[in-house]
């Protein structure tokens, strides 16, 4: 073998590889200002479609649920398009509660023309304003009071006279009507005065029993005198009444007129008026005049309580008078009184008391005939609210309930108004993994939503759409009252757009994202008195924004620095490699790097990963360590089988490690132990792979070697360092220009490869070797001397569990080898 260094084949990506650089002077403006403001959502396409559809099918099974990741402009979008859409609609009709005469209970609901609803209310205002007015005063009137004399003492003439007569026949037969506290009764005459009791037990009896057959004779007469008495009184009584409907109808009447004139061709409002005018004539008494009581002690007078008219009020529920097209109502706070309305009370004295006048309307009421939004788990929290939402759509009515009323020992809600009609279109905003769990978990949800618009997170990054950045830019800097981006600013929030979206070939559609940047670079800019936003200061508004948030990545390379947590950057060591992990708190996501040592030995037990012994890792990188043990037992156990343990452990690791992405920085270490090829320390690897070797992509790349970078930078740059990642990643770098401009200098360098052995070149600086016809290795390669040390414990493992000379085994019995303890394999 020859002494000189191997020169790997796969050759570092070229520094215009790291990223991705966009041109400036593809833009014509000079600023965003001269820029149209974008009207339409960009790069969503196919989300657009589905909410156009859903919109467009009327039936009522057909509801939306938006589903997307956080910031990729759901809420925005689906206002804008229900709004554009709603305004060339009808508007829908006004609903109203009015008392209901023959079940008060149960409050009717009515529906009238937009704006009609406030006309009836304002009317029945002033209707019972006008009969509270007018009514007292015909009954002060000198006509009606003149009619209602006569008609009383014409019914005192005639029961005057009949007991004028009763009173002469008891004369004539020396009797008496002697008035007491029950009433008349006939008694013995004397002078003129009642006969004393105990003179008319002394008259002989003859007498005495003539006058008490007179007595029975004219007690009966008296009787029927008191029946016809009665009788003119009841006559009486009829007559005022008619005559007090006959002068109220004078009054009512024309306004009722007039109202039923206004209100020609609603039937169920002449229906509802009908009967009010026949409430009042049937409750006349509460129009007329009150007078003032006074209290037993002392002066204070105190008003009677006076009759309430809140049945003749009109509950206005909604109201569509200023409505253009049909309502779009987005409820950012769905309780469940605030969507499907509340029955409100008033306490008087310690007794709460309600009527019909405090049903509330809530959203669904306003939403009614348009469109209601709300966010999924936003209902999914409050209580009661989902299973009404759809009972509410399988029933198309809107009902007014207390449903804390089933938990109470007493029912507190006499009041149950009658359902509305409901025809609502629902949309619902939401995370995907709610979309997913009630799609999966309840039956009835997919009858009810059958219309899914799935907002995507990234979009194609092509002149249109980058151009459209620049309009999006624009457009913000109007709402915000924000600087201009000039050409360079533009560029670079589209550079930063494709690191968002983690692919060189695409933009990210998290415009809530973009906002910030945009918003936070016009602030540097004022800072700096520039009149425009530039890309320096779009790179400042990044990296304050990212030293906002990396206190925690700053304290760990403090650490690496410090050899407190042990990475080593220079050197070569067999059976250690650098792996590299994302961590992500939630709000910034950085790469950590992290010694990975692999150490073999004779034994059985195999590839044990001491993470997953101690369960501090997750089904995804065990799955990632059987791989490991497939792919090393079809490279080395062709000829002999593998009889060896060894330990593959993340040193200084103590907390779960879950993922696949250090699946090939475990293959080169293990492989470097067995081969005693040592690794070079100053490059680092991440990459999952499958059986056959090939290195497949994974997440987080550019965090991973900017991580790694920044390490290498603390602890002193040598020109040789660098991180070896899947080449099917390489599409996915959008680099800090700070690793861009080390590579363009050749003090870091980033290899992408397709299969580990590429890797394992790059790392050991020997050639790895494949096998030859004679199915052997190559002599000195990494592969030849794995396979060797493989080959060497096998048989040494063999020899030591074989019997030694000499010694026979008992009769009958077999031999027993010395056991091997199986370390375990989990």
């Amino acid at each position: 073998m020859s002494n000189m260094p191997h020169v790997p084949k796969t050759k570092p990506l070229k520094p215009a590889e790291l990223s991705w650089k966009c041109d400036a002077a593809q833009f014509t403006f000079n600023s965003t200002e001269e820029l149209p403001v974008l009207q339409e959502i960009i790069g969503q396409d196919r989300a657009l479609d589905s909410i156009q559809f859903g919109l467009g099918i009327g039936n009522h099974n057909y509801n939306i649920f938006v589903l997307g990741e956080g910031g990729t402009g759901k809420e925005t979008t689906i206002k804008g398009i229900v709004e554009e859409k709603a305004k060339k609609e009808p508007v829908p009709d006004d609903w109203c509660y009015v008392y209901n005469f023959a079940n008060p209970d149960c409050p009717a609901a009515m529906n009238l023309p937009p704006g009609k609803g406030l006309d009836l209310t304002s009317e029945m205002a002033e209707l019972v304003g006008s009969l509270r007015r007018d009514i007292p005063k015909v009954f002060e009137s000198k006509d009606y009071e003149k009619h209602r004399d006569e008609i009383l003492e014409g019914q005192q003439e005639r029961t005057r006279a009949i007991f004028l007569r009763l009173e002469q026949k008891a004369v004539e037969k020396g009797l008496l009507l002697k008035k007491s506290v029950s009433g008349l009764s006939v008694v013995p005459a004397k002078d003129g005065k009642a006969m004393p009791v105990d003179e008319f037990e002394s008259l002989p009896k003859a007498k005495k029993a003539a006058l008490e057959d007179a007595i029975r004779i004219l007690q009966d007469k008296l009787s029927d005198a008191i029946r016809d008495a009665r009788v003119m009184e009841k006559e009486t009584k009829d007559r005022i009444t008619a005559l007090d409907r006959e002068v109220v109808q004078y009054v009512v009447n024309p306004l009722i007129n007039e109202l039923l004139e206004n209100f020609k061709g609603f039937m169920a409002v002449i229906e509802y008026l009908n009967r009010v005018k026949e409430d009042i004539l049937e409750n006349i008494d509460d129009f007329r005049p009150k007078e003032e009581m006074q209290l037993a002690l002392g002066p204070i007078r105190l008003p009677r309580q006076e009759p309430s008219f809140e049945r003749y009020r009109v509950n206005l529920l909604v109201s569509n008078k200023e409505t253009v097209g049909a309502p779009v109502i987005f409820e950012t706070n769905p309780t469940y009184y605030n969507l499907f309305g509340r029955t409100e009370y008033k306490v008087q004295f310690g007794v709460a008391t309600t009527d019909f006048t405090m049903i509330k309307a809530g959203a669904v009421h306003k939403a009614n005939g348009g469109y209601l939004i709300v966010n999924a788990l936003d209902i999914l929290r409050n209580i009661f609210v989902y299973d009404s939402l759809k009972r509410m759509i399988k029933n198309r009515e809107i009902r007014i309930e207390d449903v804390w009323e089933q938990y109470r020992p007493v029912s507190s809600s006499p009041l149950k108004p009658a359902p509305i009609p409901g025809r609502i279109k629902l949309v619902i905003l939401g995370e995907p993994f709610i979309y997913y769990l009630l799609y999966n978990l309840d039956s009835e949800y997919r009858k009810l939503f059958k219309v899914k618009s799935d907002f995507d997170n990234v979009m194609p990054r092509d002149a249109g759409n980058i151009f459209k950045y620049a309009c999006f830019i624009a457009a913000r800097c109007k709402e915000e009252g924000l600087l201009p981006f000039d050409r360079s600013g533009a560029a670079r929030v589209a550079e930063l757009g494709s690191r968002l979206a983690g692919d060189r070939e695409k933009l990210t559609a998290r415009f809530n994202e973009i906002k910030n940047l945009i918003v936070e670079a016009s602030y540097w800019a004022g800072q700096d008195n520039a009149k425009t936003v530039a890309a320096g200061h779009v790179d400042k508004a990044q990296s304050e924004k990212i030293y906002r948030h990396s206190k925690i990545e700053d304290k760990l390379r403090d650490y690496i620095t410090e050899d407190t947590i042990m990475v080593d950057t220079v050197g070569r060591v067999a059976g250690q490699i650098n792996g590299i992990a994302v961590l992500d708190p939630g709000d910034y996501a950085f790469g950590k790097p992290s010694r990975i040592t692999a150490r073999t030995y004779m034994g059985e037990a195999g590839v044990v990963n001491i993470e997953r012994e101690v369960k501090l890792s997750g089904k995804i990188h065990n799955k990632a360590l059987m791989i490991l043990t497939s792919f090393m037992g079809e490279r080395f156990a062709r000829k002999f089988p593998l009889a060896f343990s060894a330990t593959v452990c993340f040193e200084q690791l103590y907390d779960e490690i879950e993922g696949d992405s250090a699946t090939c920085a475990e293959v080169y270490a293990l492989i470097s132990s067995l081969s005693d090829m040592p690794i070079d320390q100053g490059i680092a690897v991440t990459g999952s792979m499958n059986q056959f070797g090939a290195v497949q992509p994974i997440g987080g790349v550019n965090e991973k070697i900017e991580g790694f970078f920044d390490v290498c930078v603390a602890k002193g740059l040598t020109g040789t360092q660098g991180v070896i990642i899947p080449k099917r990643n390489a599409r996915n770098l959008m680099l800090k220009k700070e690793v861009v401009e080390a590579a363009a200098q050749g003090k870091f360098r980033i290899w992408a490869i397709e299969h580990v052995d590429e890797g394992l070149e790059i790392l050991t600086g020997a050639v790895v070797g494949e096998r030859g016809e004679d199915g052997n290795f190559p002599e000195g390669s990494v592969n030849y001397l794995a396979e060797k040390r493989l080959l060497g414990l096998a048989k040494t493992l063999k020899e030591f569990g074989r019997p030694r000379r000499g010694d026979n085994p008992p009769s009958g019995k077999k031999t027993k080898n010395v056991e091997v303890k199986k370390e375990k394999e989990g």
